[in-house]
C-alpha cells in the first residue's frame, strides 16, 4: 500500500474534517487495506466518522 496515495484519497473524500463510515469502508476496499488502517490514517489526519453504518459515530 502507498500510504500517501490511500492519505490523498482520504482527503479527496473528507469534507470539514469529516467522511462517512461508507466512504472509508470504499477507500479501504479499493486500496486493499483493513479497514482499522484506514481508522488509523484517519486518526493521524483528525479526521472524524460521521454516519456510521453501525450508528458508533454520529
Amino acid at each position: 500500500m502507498d500510504e500517501n496515495l490511500t492519505i490523498e484519497k482520504i482527503k479527496d473524500f473528507s469534507k470539514n474534517g469529516k467522511i462517512t463510515c461508507r466512504q472509508a469502508l470504499k477507500i479501504a476496499e479499493e486500496r486493499g487495506v483493513s479497514p482499522e488502517k484506514i481508522g488509523t490514517l484517519l486518526n493521524k489526519l483528525k479526521i472524524k466518522i460521521v454516519s456510521c453504518q453501525l450508528g458508533c459515530f454520529k
